[in-house]
């Protein structure tokens, strides 16, 4: 069974990973949550206060953005991830040879199935290897933050087979190892 972390389990986060809480304010009318503050200064590395763009996306039960491969922003673009329905896996991997971190996977469980409690953005540094699936019977909204304008020079795809990013128990990381965690037999 793969250990996930969320904002309550945040054992051997890779370096510069962040992960701040969110407060799900509830009441007869529905719910209301704050998703990102300029004054959050865990979240904005200051004095280089930065705001690109916002995008929204819903990706079906079971599928990734890209089944066998990372993204990465190799130079300049720092991610923020938000899940606002449903549930997502988000696989971060350490590449860069000069952090402690260096070669860590971390699998982050975000969304619903977390509780009111345990809600969080997740700020994935530069050069950072990242990628998310859908988890669960339901489509996930995935909102994200990121401090650039989209910059296809800038972003990268490398494939996991060049990575060979591994779990815990030596096994090569996939979506379907992931996805069996979360598949009902």
């Amino acid at each position: 069974m793969l250990e996930f972390l969320t904002y309550n389990n945040q054992k051997n986060l890779i370096s510069g990973v962040v992960l701040h809480k969110l407060a799900v304010h509830r009441d007869p009318r529905g719910s209301l949550v704050e998703t990102l503050r300029e004054d959050w200064v865990d979240v904005f590395e200051r004095p280089n206060f930065q705001f690109g763009q916002s995008y929204f996306s819903v990706t079906n039960p079971g599928f990734a953005r890209d089944e066998d491969k990372w993204h990465v922003h190799r130079t300049k673009q720092t991610d923020r991830f938000v899940v606002l329905s449903g549930n997502a896996v988000v696989a971060l991997y350490d590449w860069r040879k000069e952090s402690k971190t260096y070669n860590k996977l971390n699998l982050f469980l975000m969304g619903e199935t977390n509780g009111d409690d345990n809600q969080y953005l997740l700020r994935i540094p530069i050069n950072v290897l990242h990628a998310f699936a859908a988890v669960g019977e339901k489509p996930c909204g995935l909102l994200s933050f990121p401090d650039h304008l989209y910059d296809p020079s800038e972003e990268g795809r490398i494939p996991f087979s060049e990575v060979n990013a591994k779990l815990p128990d030596g096994t090569l990381f996939s979506w379907d190892v992931i996805r069996k965690q979360f598949t009902k037999d």
